[in-house]
C-alpha cells in the first residue's frame, strides 16, 4: 500500500515545489489563447540573452560546486570566524559589494552556494542567510548602473555619466543597506560559530574542474558584459558536455523553465491594453505617484518588466530607478534575484520565511528611502 502510494506522493511533492513554474506557465498559456500575438512578441518577451546568461552561470557554478572548491572555502572561512553575527554580516556585505560590480545574479551565484556549504559544516542558519542575502543583493545593486537589469536600462535611457547615476542612487542604497545590516544583527543568533564537522579544511578539491569552472565563470561574465551571452552559454554547455557531463546533468533546468514562463507571462500581461490604459490615468510626472507606481508594479510583474512598462511615461529616470529598486523587496516576484537566492539555497519553507521578513521590510524601507532620496538626492 505504502509502496504503491509513494510515486504519487513524490509527484505531488514535486508539483507543489514547482508551483511557481506551473502558475506562470498557465498564465502564459491563458494569455496566448485570449490575446494572441505575433511570434516576434513572444521572442521579445522570452528575453533569450537573459536566459542564456542564467544558463551559463548555472553551468559554471555547478562545476565549481562539484570541484569541492566551495566546500574548501567554506571550511577555511568558518575556521577563522567566531561569531555567527559577524560571519553573517560578512556574507551580507560581500553579497552587496559584489552585486555592485558583478550584477545581482552573479553575486548570488557566488555567495549563496558558499553560504549553503558553510551551513553544512556549522550552525549558521542557512534559510535566514538566504533571505538576508536576497535583501542585500537588492540593496547593493541599487547603487550601481550595472548592478541589475533595471538600472542598466534606465542608465542607458537617461544618458547620465556613470558616477552621476551612482551618486543620485547613493541615498537610497545607503538606507537600504543600513536596514539590511541592522536586520542581520538583530535576526541572527547571538552565539558563536559551532563546527559540525571535525575536518572543515579537509575537503578534497578537483583542481582541473575548479580552475576550469572559475575560468568558465569569468568568461561567462565577460560574454554577458559584451552582449554575447548566448554564444558564451553554448560554448560552456558544449565544453561541460565533453569534459564534465555529470556537472551538466545536475543543473537546475527547472529554474530556467520557471524564468522562461515568468518572462512570457509577465511580458504579455504588461502589454495588455487595460494595463496600459490604466497607467494613462496616473500622474507619473510627479515624484510620489511615480514612486508608488514603480513599487506596486514591481510587486505585480517584477521590477524589470515594471521598468519597461513605466519607462516611456516617467519623466525622471532616477525617480523610477529608486522606485523599482525598492520594489525588489516585498513579494518574491518583486525581483528575480529573490527567486534565484531562494532556489539556490533550497531551504524548506524558504519562500514563506522570505515573505515574513521581506514584506515588513518593504513597508519600513519604502518611506525611509523616499524621504532620504527627496532630501539628499
Amino acid at each position: 500500500m505504502s509502496e504503491a502510494a509513494s510515486p504519487r506522493t513524490g509527484w505531488r511533492a514535486r508539483l507543489k515545489a514547482e508551483w511557481l513554474l506551473l502558475l506562470f506557465a498557465a498564465l502564459a498559456a491563458a494569455l496566448a489563447l485570449l490575446d494572441p500575438r505575433p511570434a516576434a512578441d513572444y521572442r521579445r518577451w522570452l528575453q533569450s540573452p537573459t536566459l542564456a546568461g542564467l544558463l551559463g552561470l548555472l553551468v559554471a557554478i555547478q562545476g565549481i560546486r562539484d570541484s569541492g572548491l566551495v566546500q574548501r572555502m567554506a571550511g577555511a572561512l568558518v575556521a577563522r570566524m567566531h561569531s555567527l553575527r559577524t560571519l553573517g554580516l560578512l556574507l551580507v556585505a560581500a553579497t552587496a559589494l559584489l552585486s555592485m560590480v558583478l550584477t545581482n545574479d552573479v553575486s548570488l551565484f557566488l555567495i549563496v552556494p558558499l553560504t549553503v556549504a558553510i551551513g553544512g559544516i556549522s550552525n549558521l542558519p542557512v534559510a535566514r542567510m538566504a533571505v538576508l542575502e536576497a535583501l542585500a543583493v537588492n540593496a547593493g545593486s541599487t547603487l550601481s548602473p550595472i548592478g541589475n537589469p533595471q538600472n542598466l536600462l534606465l542608465w542607458q535611457h537617461a544618458h547620465l555619466p556613470f558616477l552621476r547615476f551612482a551618486l543620485a542612487m547613493l541615498p537610497a542604497a545607503a538606507v537600504m543597506f543600513v536596514l539590511v545590516a541592522a536586520l542581520t544583527l538583530a535576526w541572527l543568533p547571538k552565539g558563536r560559530v559551532t563546527l559540525l564537522s571535525a575536518q572543515v579544511d579537509g575537503h578534497a578539491v578537483s583542481v582541473p574542474l575548479a580552475v576550469g569552472s572559475v575560468a568558465a565563470l569569468a568568461a561567462m561574465v565577460l560574454a554577458m558584459d559584451h552582449g554575447r551571452a548566448l554564444e558564451g552559454a553554448l560554448l560552456l554547455a558544449l565544453a561541460f558536455a565533453a569534459l564534465a557531463r555529470r556537472s551538466l546533468a545536475r543543473i537546475d533546468w527547472l529554474l530556467l523553465a520557471t524564468f522562461a514562463a515568468i518572462f512570457l507571462g509577465l511580458g504579455h500581461l504588461a502589454e495588455l491594453a487595460p494595463v496600459r490604459h490604466g497607467l494613462d490615468h496616473l500622474a507619473l510626472d510627479r515624484p510620489l505617484p511615480l514612486y508608488l507606481a514603480g513599487i506596486v508594479a514591481s510587486q505585480l510583474i517584477s521590477n524589470v518588466p515594471a521598468t519597461v512598462l513605466l519607462l516611456d511615461r516617467a519623466q525622471d529616470a532616477i525617480a523610477l530607478a529608486v522606485a523599482v529598486n525598492v520594489g525588489g523587496f516585498g513579494l518574491a516576484i518583486g525581483s528575480l534575484a529573490n527567486l534565484i537566492a531562494l532556489r539556490l539555497a533550497k531551504q524548506p519553507q524558504g519562500l514563506r520565511l522570505f515573505h515574513r521578513v521581506s514584506v515588513p521590510f518593504l513597508l519600513v524601507c519604502a518611506p525611509l528611502v523616499y524621504l532620504a532620496w527627496r532630501w539628499l538626492g
